[in-house]
């Protein structure tokens, strides 16, 4: 069987330093593959795009609607991280491009550094290596507690979520949580109906919410107000969803005795940048710089991850894992041809294509069809062999976003 498109003509372009299990993979698998360490402005990437069939970035990088209109050849975008904020993604939809993500890879990361946290924020930890960097030896166990039998309130219980869930109740705490959709409690932990009632009872809360625009903001004046006096507090989800001033407030007033932060409403673009923010110099207050997914091990992980998906969707035509468009799983194609068909998602193009498919009396082994609100993505498995003819009426179907031959 012909392929339709010989390996060593699909170019990949990895940035921002992904790790090099993912720049091995495409290697291996024939691509011809470039790498930078740095992100691209948008402008460059404009550039760069347009003879790139994929495309590998991790949060900087932004995939915008001028990028994707700059990328006529593009069939697919990694993003080697958890989250696709930077990638627009109904832009890509809208031009038949897949896109994958790595939703698991880092999650055991982000748990343990959670976990690190809520530890050295209960014992003070934190405080007391300061004084010490400082000159102040100071041996008290004032304001220093067991994590043992205390109560965890987990918003957004998700992948992560759940994750810390086990862990915390490992170590002897009591684990509640709010979701707003309806998840199954792992062990022992305990569904609360709202985040009020989590936060009334938490003598930690620790935010592990997603990146909806909805969210913003979701921790306020009025959510701290409603917590215990003296609560630790965590946010390793989303810069975004914690009004920062309303937090340095309750810090002020004894409400929050210990908070970590992660990630901020706004983040330098680039190690060079400062960091400017209103936390900087709050007491037994941690700081980190958006590091909670990365580990060697979690970077490696996402490495393998999301190339495997990618490559299985240019082989196969499989996008089972895709974020933005119907999610297919399909098997290779070991005999005869497979037509992939991503289209508007209108009435009649099935019947179209198999019209076709009759005119020249191809035989369908195999046909499947998945849509969503606004696209279907159809594959059709022949046996008889095609011509040119048939691939230009394939090409013509009404509402057609993409067609590609596989084999």
């Amino acid at each position: 069987m012909a392929v339709s498109f010989p390996k060593n003509k699909i170019n990949v372009l990895l940035l921002e330093g992904v790790h090099d299990d993912a720049v091995e993979a495409f290697k291996n698998e024939g691509y011809n593959v470039s790498y930078s360490p740095d992100s691209l402005t948008e402008e460059d990437l404009c550039e760069k795009i347009k003879d790139i069939h994929i495309v590998g970035i991790r949060s900087k990088t932004k995939i915008t609607q001028k990028v994707v209109d700059s990328a006529d050849k593009l069939l697919a975008v990694g993003a080697f991280c958890i989250g696709t904020k930077q990638i627009d993604l109904d832009a890509c939809k809208k031009k038949g491009i897949a896109v994958f993500n790595a939703p698991y890879s880092n999650t055991r990361s982000v748990v343990e550094l959670a976990i690190g946290q809520i530890i050295l924020l209960m014992r003070s930890t934190f405080v007391r290596s300061t004084e010490l960097h400082n000159g102040i030896w100071k041996k008290t166990a004032a304001g220093s507690r067991e994590v043992r039998g205390k109560v965890l309130g987990i918003i957004g219980y998700g992948n992560i979520g759940k994750q810390l869930s086990v862990l915390a109740e490992a170590m002897g705490m009591k684990v509640i949580f709010y979701d707003q959709l309806e998840k199954l409690a792992l062990g022992n932990a305990e569904k609360r109906n709202s985040m009020k009632a989590v936060f009334n009872e938490a003598d930690v809360v620790s935010l592990h919410v997603d990146d909806n625009p909805d969210n913003k903001n979701l921790i306020g004046t009025e959510e701290f107000a409603q917590m215990k006096d003296g609560v630790v507090f965590i946010n390793l989800a989303r810069g975004f969803v914690v009004d920062i001033p309303a937090l340095v407030e309750a810090q002020n007033s004894g409400k929050v005795a210990g908070a970590a932060v992660d990630v901020y409403p706004v983040e330098p673009k680039s190690n060079d940048e400062p960091f400017l923010s209103e936390l900087s110099g709050q007491p037994n207050t941690i700081l980190t710089p958006h590091i909670g997914g990365s580990t060697m091990e979690a970077q490696k992980h996402i490495g393998n991850f999301v190339p495997v998906n990618i490559i299985s969707y240019i082989n196969t035509g499989s996008c089972f894992d895709a974020v933005n468009l119907p999610r297919i799983k399909l098997a290779p194609q070991k005999e005869g041809h497979r037509f992939l068909l991503i289209h508007e998602n209108i009435s009649g193009v099935v019947a179209e294509v198999n019209s076709i498919l009759a005119k020249y009396e191809m035989n369908i082994t195999g046909q499947f069809l998945k849509t969503d609100e606004s696209v279907g993505y159809l594959i059709s498995d022949v046996i008889k062999s095609y011509n040119e003819e048939i691939l230009q009426e394939l090409r013509a179907v009404k509402g057609k976003i993409k067609f590609r031959l596989l084999y």
